[in-house]
């Protein structure tokens, strides 16, 4: 009992780093391209932690079914080297009662991702596009960051502001130039504020500035001093009518929808490879689990390091595997049913027959007789 209480806690703290560290490199990769969209002021920097949220959510199945995958690996490799092995099959525990506490930790975490798969991910991939249009909608002058020169959608405005207030309402220093009818106009103010009438139409009024208006390929400006100045902020109409399914955003599109059926009554599996990937998520960690207890067994004179690269190797082979294969369905080259259980069921039975193997103290692949 000892041991089993020590195996849960080892593979509990070794999974929440593994997850901490992922999460952590799928952050700072869709970071970089977040920021460069706000620091070229496409997204407004309010949005940045939002988007980031939900890409996280996007792929946190997938995240998931690794740390399972790693956490396995590295657990029992360590105990390997340490002998702590050794201890538990002296003490009369075979490999199967090792493998009944791993899978009382690892089912919820299953679950889970089955759970994240089919209804999680894809909301999160519908707020992404929400967001996306809400942006659209948006006027231009609230996609402006502070010390970022933004060009209007219309190509004929560009703007400058200096700061914000913490609602975003009150503007300083701000900086106008425009072109209409071949005359460059440059408006000019230390503050200003934002106003929406009654028709909904938002407007950036400007006070106590200067307007300098002149042909662009001359020197002669004229300058006009003013109280207020008001200018109407364009708004773009999305593309898109909608989000999620209706948006033809496939990964967007609830589960239900893909499960629709048709008038005979029969479900007749709307973007057949969506569901096949949503299937495979929850079903390819219980086969990465059934592998990872056999590959765990550690050869000290090769080291932990080889093990690890033995499994991104058959994680990265699964995962093709199953892109490749949804990729045949989409195209309807390939029966759904095929093609969404063919890589499972040859990895799980990968899984049973080395786990069976290593029950044995066989090593995992047969030795070939020498002739």
């Amino acid at each position: 009992m000892l041991y089993k209480t020590t195996l849960t806690k080892e593979l509990f703290y070794t999974s929440l780093s593994t997850i901490l560290i992922l999460a952590g490199v799928v952050i700072a990769q869709r970071a970089v391209y977040v920021f460069r969209l706000a620091s070229k002021g496409i997204i407004p920097n309010d949005t940045i932690d939002t988007i980031l949220v939900f890409n996280l959510l996007k792929h946190l199945p997938l995240l998931l079914s690794l740390t399972l995958f790693l956490t396995i690996l590295m657990t029992l490799s360590r105990w390997y080297k340490d002998s702590e092995m050794i201890i538990w099959f002296s003490s009369g525990l075979g490999l199967y009662s090792l493998i009944k506490p791993i899978i009382a930790f690892c089912v919820p975490t299953i679950i889970l991702i089955g759970y994240l798969s089919f209804f999680v991910s894809p909301w999160a991939v519908q707020k992404v596009e929400e967001y996306k249009n809400g942006i659209k909608t948006r006027d231009e002058f609230s996609t402006i960051s502070p010390g970022v020169f933004k060009e209007a959608k219309s190509k004929n405005r560009i703007f400058y502001v200096e700061g914000f207030s913490e609602l975003g309402n009150v503007v300083k220093n701000i900086f106008v130039q425009s072109e209409q009818n071949g005359k460059l106009g440059i408006i000019v103010s230390n503050k200003g504020k934002r106003i929406t009438n009654e028709k909904n139409e938002d407007y950036i009024v400007m006070q106590d500035g200067k307007r300098y208006e002149g042909e662009s390929d001359t020197q002669e400006f004229s300058t006009t001093d003013y109280e207020k100045y008001s200018i109407l902020l364009e708004k773009e109409v999305p593309t898109l009518s909608n989000v999620g399914a209706k948006a033809g955003v496939i990964e967007a599109a609830p589960t239900l929808i893909l499960l629709g059926k048709n008038p005979g009554g029969y479900y007749e599996y709307r973007y057949p490879a969506e569901l096949s990937w949503r299937m495979s998520l929850p079903l390819s960690a219980l086969c990465l689990l059934l592998i990872a207890i056999p590959l765990s067994f550690n050869n000290p004179r090769a080291g932990r390091s080889a093990n690890i690269i033995i499994a991104v190797l058959i994680f990265v082979v699964y995962n093709n595997l199953i892109g490749i294969l949804n990729s045949l369905i989409a195209v309807g080259k390939l029966n759904f049913w095929i093609g969404s259980l063919a890589p499972h069921l040859i990895f799980g039975a990968i899984g049973i027959y080395l786990t069976y193997r290593r029950s044995l103290n066989l090593p995992l692949l047969p030795k070939r007789p020498f002739k």
